[in-house]
């Protein structure tokens, strides 16, 4: 009896010696930065700060509150989560002192340290307010303190940072001068940006990877020739699709011009475009063929640029956000002509010469092609008169001989 509860009582022993082993590392010696610091407090609310970045969420948290609440930078982690990446790291030279966390901005990030990420719908504000359902990807979590404590009761107070960034799903682009090689996007509001990357790529004819590049000649393509348009989304979460809401041609490559050319915008769309995939992956195309401004009418080639306004949206809802057209083909308000003018992604310039494609010409002197003279229903014609003249003017004489022959 004697040998159990002395044994009983070494093993009590040996176990308040871990927790207060326990205890001594959580409470470490407070750092000389923490002592000269007017953070060495107990923790407030106002102890973190959250960047909302275009590539990364930061958060920062005064480090001198957790020592002196008897934590530090190793027992503070992201949802509780013991990974590395979950941890944040100790900043000395800084004053107030800091404990810093950074994760970027992409699905298996957030969710490595479990993160919720959530969308919510809202209608649209600011410069969104021509849009009647816009979306928003909400990040949130929260940073706590972990106990090292054993035992059934604790004296250490709990800390517990909560921290939420609120992103614009709907995807504006920043208007470049080359935008097809593609452009970072990130559109502020007051919570924060959120990022990735769009391109817009003209290609010559629909294949199943859209693979050939469009070529336009120095005298600009044929009218009516089929153009191509690849709007991508790279280094995105499958959670999204890329839907465009507008898109249209203007002669200059700034897209606020007061002269304007819809290809397709809401419901309404030029009789020769056709929308090939739009909102049902992470990349939208659309094909429309090759015309000319009637201003260029006295010029050998007429240039314009093409605009896309776009957007994202969650697989899920991707297809209620389409607009959905009555019989009357009326033009719905979501046409977004008020957002402005640095929000839209532009391609390259476009050249159309003055010829269709369906023309041949030809040279008078020696019968090879030469541009501009004749087209082949003109040539067909020319042909059919000279031979009913020819024909007319045998008959003329077959009759004169005939007569002849008759006064014989």
């Amino acid at each position: 009896m004697k040998t159990y509860r002395s044994t009983l009582r070494t093993m009590r022993l040996v176990l308040l010696v871990y927790q207060l082993c326990l205890v001594f590392r959580a409470e470490a010696q407070l750092p000389d930065a923490c002592i000269r610091s007017n953070t060495n407090r107990d923790p407030e609310n106002s102890d973190i700060s959250v960047v909302c970045g275009t590539q990364y969420m930061d958060l920062s948290i005064y480090i001198c509150p957790v020592y002196h609440a008897r934590y530090n930078e190793s027992l503070m982690a992201v949802n509780n989560v013991d990974r590395p990446e979950c941890y944040g790291t100790a900043v000395w030279n800084v004053d107030p002192p800091l404990l810093t966390f950074r994760f970027p901005i992409n699905e298996s990030a957030i969710a490595s340290c479990n993160n919720m990420f959530t969308t919510i719908n809202k209608a649209g504000t600011g410069q969104f307010a021509d849009f009647s359902n816009v979306q928003y990807v909400n990040i949130s979590g929260v940073i706590n303190s972990i106990d090292p404590s054993l035992g059934m009761i604790t004296y250490s107070p709990q800390i517990l940072y909560k921290f939420s960034c609120l992103y614009p799903m709907q995807y504006l682009l920043n208007n470049t001068e080359m935008a097809v090689s593609g452009i970072s996007l990130a559109i502020k509001d007051s919570n924060g940006t959120f990022s990735s990357t769009l391109s817009m790529e003209l290609y010559q004819r629909q294949d199943q990877e859209y693979q050939q590049i469009l070529s336009i000649p120095p005298t600009g393509l044929n009218l009516k020739t089929k153009i191509y348009v690849a709007v991508t989304a790279t280094n995105l979460t499958n959670r999204f699709n890329v839907l465009l809401d507008r898109c249209y041609a203007t002669t200059s490559p700034n897209p606020n011009d007061d002269k304007y050319y819809d290809l397709f915008v809401g419901c309404t769309r030029d009789a020769q475009t056709k929308l090939e995939q739009n909102g049902e992956a992470q990349s939208a195309n659309f094909s429309f063929e090759a015309f000319r401004f009637v201003e260029h009418k006295n010029q050998p080639i007429s240039t314009f640029y093409l605009h896309c306004i776009t957007r994202l949206c969650e697989v899920s809802s991707c297809a209620s956000l389409k607009p959905n057209c009555p019989t009357s083909n009326k033009r719905r308000k979501r046409e977004a002509e008020d957002v402005s003018a640095n929000t839209t992604i532009t391609s390259h310039v476009i050249i159309v010469g003055k010829r269709s494609s369906d023309v041949q010409t030809f040279s008078a002197s020696n019968g090879a092609l030469d541009e501009g003279q004749y087209n082949s229903p003109l040539v067909a014609v020319i042909v059919c008169i000279v031979i009913l003249t020819i024909f007319i003017l045998a008959m003329a004489v077959y009759f004169g001989l005939y007569v002849r022959r008759r006064k014989l």
